[in-house]
């Protein structure tokens, strides 16, 4: 009797950790082109606006670039293509640097060292998880899910 005391926790406790853990939200990018792209993201959270990249992410596959819910209903894009030349931009300015970063505040991004570039905006409509996915020129631009 003992014995089945003994092993019926251990048991329980096998079986707990095989249950899935639930979904995480995460913010995630799907490079759909032919060629290798680099992406900096823009976004404001409780501590204000905010900046980062670079992100590699090889042609034909997805990238998480932030774990846990995305920090706000809009988020800010600009990528390069390394291979091809081109980016995807927009009319929202915000500082990046050559390098990896992250940067807090958009303004006065030459005064601060950084270079001000153009992000396009993707609305997540309050989603915890999104998927940007870039695709080349031919196929209609950028999408998001």
């Amino acid at each position: 009797m003992s014995l089945k005391f003994r092993i019926l926790p251990l048991g329980a406790a096998l079986l707990i950790a095989l249950i899935p853990n639930a979904a995480l939200a995460d913010l995630k990018f799907c490079n759909a082109t032919q060629s290798r792209i680099g992406v900096s993201i823009g976004y404001q959270d409780a501590d204000g606006w905010a900046t980062e990249g670079w992100w590699n992410i090889a042609s034909q596959t997805c990238e998480t670039l932030l774990k846990g819910a995305v920090p706000s209903r809009f988020i800010y894009v600009h990528a390069v293509d390394y291979d091809r030349g081109g980016e995807w931009a927009g009319t929202n300015f915000m500082c990046t640097d050559d390098k990896s970063f992250a940067i807090r505040g958009v303004q006065d991004c030459p005064k601060r060292g950084y270079k001000r570039t153009g992000f396009y905006e993707v609305d997540t409509g309050e989603a915890t998880e999104w998927t940007v996915r870039l695709t080349d020129p031919e196929d209609k631009g950028q999408s998001g899910q």
